[in-house]
C-alpha cells in the first residue's frame, strides 16, 4: 500500500509540473540582444531559432559617432543601413530607431514596416510603412539629445509575413503584431552628443 500511495504521489506531482511548464512555455518573454526591450509572446508559435542580421552602415561604426547630418543638428536624414544574412523566407523587414538614455524613457526615433527584403536602405529615403515617432512625426527624427552622450539602437527584424498596421500605431503595437513572425534580428548602435555652439 506505501509503495502505491507513493506511486500516486509521484504521479500527482509530476503531472503538476508539466502542465504547469507547458502553461508558462505558452507566454515566453523574448529579449532583444542587448536585453533593453522585451515583449511576451502570447499563446503564439515561434521560431524555434532567431538568426542574427548584420547591420552596419557606411556613415558610422557601430558603438561609434553618428555625423551631426543625421541629427536634429544637421539635415536630420536617415543614415543609410546595410543588412546581412537576411533568411530567404523573409517577407518584410521592420526597422526600430530608439533611444534608451533619454529622460524618464526610451524614445522612439524612427518606427517602420514592411520594408522589402533588400540588403540595403538608402540614406534619406522613406523604406516602408512609417508610424508615428516620439516627436510625433510620421518620419525619422535624428538624434537630438538634450545633454550628454546618448546611444542610438537601430534595430531590424526579419519577419516571415507583412504587417497591416495603421499609421498611429506605437511600437509597442508593432511589436505585438510582429511577435510571432520574427525570423531574425540585428542591430547597430551610434552614439551623439550634441556640441556647444
Amino acid at each position: 500500500m506505501l509503495k502505491i500511495a507513493s506511486y500516486l504521489l509521484f504521479s500527482v506531482v509530476t503531472s503538476f509540473h508539466y502542465f504547469n511548464e507547458k502553461k508558462i512555455s505558452q507566454h515566453k518573454i523574448y529579449f532583444d540582444n542587448n536585453m533593453k526591450s522585451k515583449f511576451i509572446t502570447g499563446n503564439y508559435p515561434l521560431h524555434e531559432k532567431i538568426k542574427t542580421l548584420l547591420v552596419s552602415s557606411n556613415s558610422f561604426a557601430n558603438e561609434g559617432i553618428i555625423p551631426s547630418k543625421f541629427s536634429c543638428d544637421g539635415i536630420n536624414v536617415n543614415p543609410s543601413l546595410s543588412i546581412k544574412n537576411i533568411p530567404m523566407e523573409t517577407k518584410s523587414l521592420v526597422l526600430i530607431v530608439e533611444d534608451p538614455d533619454a529622460p524618464l524613457r526610451t524614445w522612439i526615433h524612427w518606427l517602420v514596416w514592411n520594408i522589402p527584403p533588400a540588403k540595403l536602405i538608402r540614406e534619406n529615403s522613406i523604406p516602408g510603412e512609417e508610424g508615428m515617432n516620439d516627436f510625433q512625426k510620421q518620419h525619422y527624427g535624428g538624434p537630438c539629445p538634450p545633454s550628454g552622450n546618448h546611444r542610438y539602437f537601430f534595430k531590424v527584424y526579419a519577419l516571415d509575413d507583412l504587417l497591416y498596421l495603421n499609421h498611429s500605431v506605437t511600437k509597442r503595437e508593432v511589436e505585438i503584431a510582429m511577435n510571432n513572425h520574427i525570423l531574425a534580428f540585428g542591430e547597430l548602435i551610434g552614439l551623439y552628443k550634441r556640441t556647444s555652439k
